[in-house]
């Protein structure tokens, strides 16, 4: 099966990376964005299963992307990917939908053990 999947991140080293990860894993179509704005906008054009999110972007970052997820009931799963580990954002971040949060820098395991405990894969 292959899978859309959204990459959002204003770090292009950090997008990368993420994709190092999946690519091989899974079989998908990858789209990146810089920052929420763009993502949302990608987001109203076409359906990803899959959206691997950062929390601290310009424009409109991370909670706001998930805020408006909840809001205009689009259907993704999504995996926020930050390096602000703090337990608040853990539970703010459940608390608006994501899946699971991974711990920046990425690694490939942490992120495929998600994917799997969710059936993507």
């Amino acid at each position: 099966m292959s899978y859309s999947v959204l990459i959002c991140d204003d770090s292009n080293v950090a997008r990368k990376q993420v994709k190092r990860c999946l690519t091989g894993a899974i079989e998908a179509d990858f789209v990146e964005a810089a920052h929420g704005a763009q993502a949302m906008s990608l987001m109203q054009q076409r359906h990803f299963d899959l959206v691997c999110l950062d929390l601290t972007m310009p424009e409109l970052d991370g909670i706001g992307v998930l805020e408006r997820i909840k809001q205009q009931r689009i259907e993704s799963f999504v995996v926020v990917i930050s390096a602000d580990i703090q337990s608040e954002m853990k539970s703010r971040v459940a608390g608006l939908g994501a899946l699971d949060f991974i711990e920046k820098p990425v690694k490939a395991d942490a992120l495929l053990n998600v994917l799997h405990k969710f059936g993507i894969r």
